[in-house]
């Protein structure tokens, strides 16, 4: 039995330890906002936190959790201001990889509040967006990080 926090609720599963995270979120937990992209860990739809590292769950074996706390895209807040952002800034356009974004967007605004284009560049370049809407990922991120700034700080 391996035993893990997901979105903050204690989550027990029988599964192989080499079992991806992503098919246990998806298939034992129903939790399938997080997406199947590539299977290789290349693409970063399947972005979840784990122990608040962006991580990709295709290629993390359930068993490497045991005790640890994940979140996935149904544990962010609708409220939360990188959500909201991206609806501003109509950053979706198919919206397939946007759960894997948002991840990877809401750890680096939780490490770096006010992050530059290079900040960005860097913590989003395992994301790939087939639209190609990376100048409004970009224009949301920054728009969260004002907002979150105005807001008192780094809190999640």
């Amino acid at each position: 039995m391996i035993v893990f926090l997901v979105n903050g609720k204690e989550q027990r599963v029988d599964v192989s330890p080499d079992t991806p995270l992503l098919w246990v979120l998806r298939d034992k937990l129903g939790l399938t906002g997080t997406k199947y992209g590539c299977g290789e860990g290349l693409c970063g739809a399947c972005t979840v936190h784990i122990d608040g590292r962006p991580e990709r769950s295709c290629i993390t074996p359930v068993g490497d959790v045991q005790g640890k706390k994940v979140v996935t895209i149904e544990g962010i807040p609708e409220n939360h201001p990188v959500k909201q952002a991206w609806l501003a800034q109509e950053v979706s356009q198919c919206g397939y990889c946007q759960p894997g974004q948002i991840m990877s967007a809401v750890a680096l605004l939780a490490s770096k509040p006010r992050p530059t284009d290079a900040d960005i560049d860097d913590a989003m370049s395992g994301n790939l967006c087939r639209c190609g809407t990376y100048g409004r990922i970009r224009r949301a991120i920054h728009a969260a990080g004002g907002r979150r700034a105005r807001k008192g700080g780094s809190r999640s």
